[in-house]
């Protein structure tokens, strides 16, 4: 068994990231993203002040905006047509669980295609959908010019092209169906040319399909889900739940179980988080190039 080190492969990309940045100031413009933060959910203001770091790190200027709890729809769909029609903010990302009140539909059509640094909007699911029928794989997909993958499926993808896992004619199991990560990690994995079978939760016998899979991604949001017996002797296993429980942080998949079996494994935390908050930042880092 061998860890996908998340963080290390992170770091890599960065140091490609800055450059980008810095081949971005001969041109003097310098990549904005504006995270927008409502209310006081302790998970998404981890992640909205790691994002802060990250882009502070990359020269990358961050506009975040905080708004209570209470704020109307109203006053977001405001502060994202302000986002939207600001040429120095290259990319909006709306942090997540939105108050009930607040309809995540409408979020998603307000922001703008262009700046949609996380492919929320129906038109960046779209572009994804019909770019990848043309692309020859992940790579020329991504390097699209008005492409913009969702950065948690565009994190996965990265973490198994750089830990050299062979994907041409490997079946994967992507346990999950959310917009988010679960249908567009199945149809990035497709470009690879591999096959692809999407479970959830009426998926009877579970067990006999994961079991056969050589690539297993989970995305469930249940503590543990995946175990041992649950994977087959040397696949790899992607595990991208992040479960809060009274022992701490955990995953979909039981780790201590499953990772004697898996050839390699991503670990929680520091396997697929760490490059999440790095492809958000490399497609802010696209739209910047964008700029007429």
């Amino acid at each position: 068994m061998s860890i996908i080190d998340g963080r290390a492969i992170a770091r890599k990309y960065q140091e490609v990231l800055r450059r980008d940045v810095a081949h971005l100031a001969d041109r003097e413009i310098v990549p904005a993203i504006a995270p927008i933060l409502i209310g006081e959910d302790s998970a998404a203001r981890v992640y909205y002040r790691a994002k802060a770091r990250l882009a502070k790190s990359l020269g990358i200027r961050y506009a975040g905006v905080e708004l209570p709890g209470e704020a109307r729809e109203e006053e977001l769909l405001d502060v994202i047509s302000r986002l939207n029609a600001d040429p120095q903010i290259d990319g909006i990302f709306v942090e997540l669980p939105l108050p009930s009140h607040i309809s995540r539909e409408r979020i998603a059509y307000a922001v703008s295609a262009e700046k949609d640094v996380d492919g929320i909007n129906p038109v960046s699911m779209g572009q994804m959908l019909v770019e990848s029928a043309s692309a020859a794989n992940y790579r020329q997909l991504n390097a699209q010019r008005r492409v913009l993958l969702p950065a948690t499926p565009q994190a996965v993808m990265e973490l198994l092209l750089e830990s050299g896992v062979d994907l041409v004619g490997a079946n994967a199991v992507v346990i999950g169906r959310s917009l988010s990560v679960g249908r567009p990690l199945g149809l990035l994995l497709l470009t690879e040319g591999v096959t692809v079978t999407i479970c959830h939760s009426k998926t009877l016998s579970i067990e006999t399909i994961t079991r056969r899979a050589d690539i297993v991604c989970v995305a469930v949001g249940h503590p543990r889900f995946i175990t041992a017996d649950m994977v087959k002797e040397g696949a790899v296993v992607i595990d991208i739940g992040i479960n809060v429980t009274p022992e701490g942080i955990v995953g979909d998949v039981d780790y201590e179980e499953v990772a004697p079996r898996a050839s390699l494994i991503t670990p929680i935390p520091g396997g697929v988080g760490p490059m999440t908050t790095t492809m958000i930042m490399a497609n802010v880092v696209k739209c910047a190039s964008n700029r007429e």
